[in-house]
């Protein structure tokens, strides 16, 4: 009885979940700015070609310049991955689709893959847009050193989708950037590091003094 209720709850109204899935999903449009972010300003250099990109996709791909589908937060808990990325969303004045890496994963198998398309769907339906993945090591995790069986495995299953979205997509006029953040890079899939996925790397490290004196300026 406990499992066919835990399915029931889970499926909602669709077989694969993917009524569900909307609920774990935060669309928004980011009122963030680049000035409401502090003690990163390496980082905010880095992922400002992003907002120009999001904002004038037609210059990039007159000029035929290469723009990442996918870009990787890294750094220690705490240090403003996600209000980052929030703010590049905010600078650029596109809707912003958040969720937890975790959330993806459940005890079904075919679950994480459904929300994964079904996040996709949406996202390229309000395009340009961007997609935030917080966590991405909750189902980014390498399979060779988890183990993984064959394509049985949930947070596999749930990886291959991400990884196809991310292959289904181009960088056209109006474009969907995948931003993902992590403190865990070195356990990542190679999959999702290779050219056309998260092949950018930006640090979002702890502030240094002159940092923390600007983050108590803005706070």
């Amino acid at each position: 009885m406990f499992l066919a209720s835990r399915m029931q709850k889970n499926m909602g109204s669709s077989i694969l979940g993917i009524g569900s899935s909307k609920k774990l999903v935060n669309s928004e449009k980011p009122k963030v700015k680049f000035s409401d972010v502090a003690g990163v300003e390496e980082a905010k250099e880095e992922v400002k070609e992003i907002v120009d990109f999001l904002k004038y996709p037609e210059r990039y791909i007159k000029l035929g310049a290469k723009i990442p589908k996918g870009l990787l937060l890294v750094g220690p808990p705490g240090t403003g991955k996600t209000l980052l990325a929030k703010a590049v969303a905010g600078e650029a004045d596109v809707p912003f689709f958040s969720v937890s890496g975790s959330s993806f994963i459940e005890m079904f198998v075919g679950v994480g893959a459904s929300r994964v398309r079904d996040l996709f769907e949406n996202a390229k339906k309000e395009a340009p847009a961007i997609v935030f993945i917080d966590e991405i090591d909750a189902i980014g995790k390498s399979r060779a050193a988890s183990g993984m069986m064959g394509g049985n495995d949930e947070r596999e299953q749930t990886l291959n989708q991400l990884l196809a979205e991310m292959d289904g997509f181009g960088t056209e006029s109006s474009p969907v950037i995948v931003l993902a953040a992590t403190n865990r890079p070195e356990v990542l899939d190679a999959a999702l590091l290779r050219p056309g996925r998260f092949d950018r790397q930006v640090l979002v490290d702890k502030p240094d003094f002159k940092g923390r004196c600007d983050i108590l300026k803005v706070h």
